[in-house]
């Protein structure tokens, strides 16, 4: 008897599904999940791409700032001795006679 009435259980599943899903359904309703999850242009790819894109900006926003830094810097060294003076000793660490540098390194 229990067999029967798992067979009669498991026809009228079927018969519902059957009612409520074509395959046309089936495939259209695989083919957005493939979309959505799978494929190049996938929700997990395009958020992986914008954190991508936010990193680079942010490299970019950095890069222009030295840029603006250096090219102030170079514009100044072209004009003004005291700052080129400044610049070499920074970079040499050299020192005046009457002052004491302490040169400071990240280990």
């Amino acid at each position: 008897m229990t067999h029967s009435v798992m067979k009669t259980d498991i026809q009228k599943s079927t018969r519902w599904f059957r009612r409520y899903f074509s395959l046309v359904t089936i495939v259209v309703f695989g083919a957005i999940i493939y979309m959505i999850f799978f494929s190049d242009t996938s929700v997990l790819h395009k958020i992986e791409y914008q954190r991508i894109i936010d990193s680079l900006q942010t490299e970019v926003e950095i890069t222009r700032d030295s840029v603006l830094h250096y090219r102030s810097l170079n514009s100044r060294l072209t004009t003004d001795p005291e700052i080129m003076e400044q610049v070499v000793r920074e970079q040499h660490n050299m020192k005046r006679p009457d002052e004491d540098v302490f040169v400071f390194t990240n280990e």
